[in-house]
């Protein structure tokens, strides 16, 4: 790269290269339209590379261009990482941790997992976003986050994953309803029964494995609503709109109208996963990886 290409052209690249529009990226920067022209047209000299085309009004990124953007956005997000990271230091803490999770993963393991953290590194920031598996991903990806809790099997190249827990399924009942843990036999008996399940976007593999066990009681589910959001199905539940089935730890912390009846002589069971980017250079991952391999 020459000496004459500087940060600041690379930050003006990008604002064009986001509004594909000199003017309007021009008064976001606070430059002139002309001096910003002139300052990308001196890095595509400079830099030997055509990183836009021009047809009157109209703005376009080349391929080059493209690949450009793609690279200096995600250099520039670990480069704000850093500071950032640098700024807790010096601060006292050392360090923070931006988690992803599905919901179930707080009822249990993402509680225990930050307890036993926080007594070797008691001055860690964590925020924690609950998310779906798919929104895990593309985070994940895009370094917004440094960790995911999903239930999936199949993750991107790039990311890696590990199985923190596995856990059985529970139907989840109105309290009224004539079936209890006395009388149950199989599911099979709630064939005739409306279930409220989560959306096949919630996870593929997930779905997936939910309709094994429609497949291994011998029918197909009559399935009035599908819902992303735990707590959704569990209003619905309560208010008789049907039944579900879900993960068993998504039972605690919940006081609703509902009971819960663990499919314990199924063979279907779901794990959670813990997910990263294996491009992620944050030294508090680091730790807390180690962590969860010493389990």
């Amino acid at each position: 790269m020459s000496n004459q290409t500087e940060l600041r052209h690379f930050k003006y690249f990008l604002a064009v290269a986001e509004d594909l529009h000199f003017r309007k990226a021009a008064e976001r920067l606070y430059i002139s339209q002309p001096g910003l022209s002139r300052q990308i047209k001196q890095m595509e000299d400079e830099l030997g590379v055509k990183l836009f085309r021009r047809h009157n009004r109209k703005v376009e990124l080349t391929e080059a261009g493209k690949y450009l953007k793609k690279e200096l956005t995600n250099n520039f997000k670990l480069l704000d990482d850093i500071v950032a990271h640098a700024k807790l230091l010096n601060e006292g803490a050392e360090g923070h941790l931006n988690l992803g999770y599905v919901g179930s993963a707080m009822q249990m393991v993402i509680p225990n997992l930050l307890l036993e953290f926080r007594k070797v590194h008691p001055n860690i920031l964590f925020k924690l976003n609950e998310m779906d598996n798919n929104k895990q991903i593309q985070s994940l990806l895009n370094q917004e986050i440094d960790i995911g809790f999903v239930r999936m099997e199949r993750i991107p190249r790039g990311l890696e994953m590990k199985p923190v827990f596995e856990d059985t399924f529970s139907l989840v009942l109105p309290k009224g309803l004539w079936f209890n843990e006395e009388n149950f036999k199989d599911l099979s008996q709630l064939k005739n029964e409306p279930f409220i399940l989560f959306d096949s976007s919630y996870s593929e593999s997930y779905f997936e494995k939910v309709m094994q066990i429609f497949d291994h009681s011998g029918f197909s589910p009559l399935v009035s609503h599908n819902t992303v959001n735990a707590s959704s199905i569990f209003r619905l539940v309560e208010n008789n709109f049907g039944v579900s089935i879900v993960p068993t730890s998504l039972k605690l912390g919940y006081n609703l109208n509902i009971k819960f009846i663990e499919l314990k002589n199924i063979p279907q069971r779901t794990t959670l996963k813990i997910v990263w980017n294996s491009k992620n250079t944050n030294p508090a991952m680091v730790n807390i990886l180690k962590l969860i391999e010493s389990e």
